[in-house]
């Protein structure tokens, strides 16, 4: 079920299914059980140098296109869901400095994050969640430096990530025209971090509040001009919600194959669960819209690679029907396996909870569909 695509992603496919089933597969279990920091495979990648691939060579990086980059995260998250939002979570917070950063800036932090220093992103709270333009984090300009008071909630690989990006207001008086992107540094003083949540899936990557008491930076640290934050956020979105995507892509097929597999094995009525009518059409259900998924998140990463007019409609029709399929997918094949489908010996009910999180976060299905409905004229 692969599209028409160039050998070298067919071959890059193969490295990173390899790498994934032997160095973070086996840990997957484990990871989830223990709502443990998937270590293994923040090795594993950064050895394989695919941490941050998409980080351009002349920083360091591997100068994985966007196709690439989808086709590492989906294999990855194929055999662990919380080990994938660590090449994700890497590009969505490098893409604003990527996007809008200066070449001091991006010699420096790019240099660093390829070797292993994680970047988030902070753009969500409390109470800005779909409407992230009422945040209440504030940057004010105190001579050559910014003073940044408040919190973000939601921060995926917060704590482990050395950088991230802060989306603060600088003008409230100006809504979402008066908020400004920062580089901030989890060494910088008055940056501390909240509890970890305690969730459903994805258990493995740590999700935490993370706090700015008056900390105090420097103007260099700024990404682009006054008033722009919220601008770049957006342009941010378009490109990395098509990684979430892929994320979703992966943990469906990672269902998918075992179910199918599954179903050969159990038998009932003293033949295996896979000839009879009913299960077949489940699979067939399954593989059809994981096929279909995988040829509009693809579609999207080229579009994003070529920065295409109609870019945005792509990227959010792409996570939409992704995380969609793969919710329906997890669900049903915990219904091939029965009963063990529903308890953690096999990874499908890992998988169903991992799956809920892709129609969440990176903005809801709902929000997606208004996106969409926003673009039609860009098609």
């Amino acid at each position: 079920m692969e599209p028409l695509i160039p050998d070298e992603y067919r071959d890059l496919r193969a490295s990173v299914r390899a790498l994934a089933e032997k160095k973070i597969a086996p840990f997957a279990h484990d990871v989830d059980a223990d709502a443990r920091f998937p270590q293994e495979a923040w090795d594993a990648l950064i050895a394989a140098d695919l941490f941050a691939a998409h980080v351009d060579s002349k920083y360091g990086g591997q100068g994985a296109d966007a196709l690439a980059t989808v086709i590492i995260i989906e294999e990855v998250a194929r055999a662990c869901g919380a080990s994938s939002l660590i090449p994700a979570v890497n590009k969505l917070g490098s893409v604003p400095l990527i996007l809008a950063g200066n070449e001091e800036q991006k010699k420096k932090y790019l240099s660093q994050l390829v070797k292993g220093k994680g970047f988030s992103y902070c753009l969500s709270e409390s109470e800005a969640g779909s409407d992230a333009a009422a945040m209440k984090t504030r940057a004010v300009k105190s001579g050559d430096s910014w003073v940044i008071n408040g919190s973000k909630k939601w921060i995926s690989n917060a704590g482990e990530s050395e950088f991230y990006t802060v989306l603060a207001s600088t003008n409230p008086e100006a809504g979402a025209k008066g908020i400004t992107a920062f580089i901030v540094e989890k060494s910088d003083s008055g940056v501390s971090f909240g509890a970890h949540e305690k969730k459903m899936g994805f258990r493995g990557s740590p999700t935490r509040e993370v706090y700015f008491d008056s900390v105090t930076i420097g103007d260099d640290r700024r990404l682009g001009e006054e008033g722009t934050g919220f601008s770049l956020a957006m342009r941010t979105l378009d490109h990395t919600r098509i990684t979430i995507a892929a994320q979703a892509l992966g943990i469906a097929q990672g269902a998918f194959d075992a179910a199918e597999k599954y179903s050969h094995e159990r038998t009932q009525f003293k033949k295996p669960i896979f000839d009879f009518q009913g299960v077949q059409f489940m699979l067939a259900d399954m593989a059809m819209n994981i096929a279909a998924a995988r040829e509009l998140t693809y579609s999207a990463a080229v579009k994003s690679e070529r920065g295409e007019k109609d870019l945005t409609f792509y990227s959010a029709a792409s996570k939409c029907f992704a995380s969609d399929t793969a919710m329906k997918v997890t669900t049903d094949a915990v219904q091939v396996l029965g009963g063990y489908g529903y308890v953690s010996d096999y990874p499908v009910e890992r998988m169903m909870r991992d799956a809920k999180l892709t129609q969440i976060y990176e903005g809801t299905n709902q929000v997606q569909r208004i996106v969409m409905a926003r673009h039609f004229g860009d098609l």
